[in-house]
């Protein structure tokens, strides 16, 4: 099997992981918090709280699972066009690993979307009163910003001049 091949494998292999961690997790805060039962991790500072979300962070577009869903396509159409164009090459490592956690937290909250219109989140953060959020939310925010530091530190932008060549 190819090289391509074998990150292909890999990469479904992983982001089935990382979407079953997610949805477990989510799954122990429907058991466990859905009560309204708070759990202090770290007091006044980290909780586990379940919260039912129709929208994205800070309320932004409650409702619109039809926006959610389009996004979602368009964001996952995208992940797999770069990957498929990335060279598997050592250099790329962590930004195919970012593309990874993308694509992972964004088929877990669109399966919660689809399934029953709102995304369950119950990590919650009170020092700057954040939103509250669970692992998907944590996969695709925590991959844009390492994709921001990899942008700026790590990777000169000839580096991706593989991307506007056509397949």
């Amino acid at each position: 099997m190819s090289k391509k091949g074998i990150s292909w494998i890999v990469f479904f292999l992983c982001s089935a992981l990382l979407i079953f961690l997610d949805q477990w997790t989510k799954a122990l805060a429907v058991e466990y918090l859905m009560s309204g039962k708070e759990i202090q991790l770290i007091p006044n500072i980290l909780s586990l709280l379940y919260v039912e979300n129709a929208g994205a962070a800070f309320g932004i577009l409650h409702g619109q699972q039809i926006i959610f869903l389009l996004i979602t396509i368009i964001v996952l159409a995208a992940v797999l066009i770069i990957f498929h164009k990335t060279p598997i090459k050592k250099r790329y490592l962590p930004f195919l690993f970012s593309l990874l956690l993308v694509f992972s937290g964004a088929i877990g909250n669109c399966i919660d979307r689809q399934r029953q219109a709102y995304v369950v989140d119950f990590i919650y953060f009170r020092p700057i009163d954040f939103p509250v959020f669970n692992l998907a939310d944590i996969y695709v925010t925590g991959a844009c910003f390492f994709l921001l530091f990899l942008f700026f530190f790590y990777y000169k932008e000839e580096e991706f001049s593989f991307l506007k060549e056509k397949k």
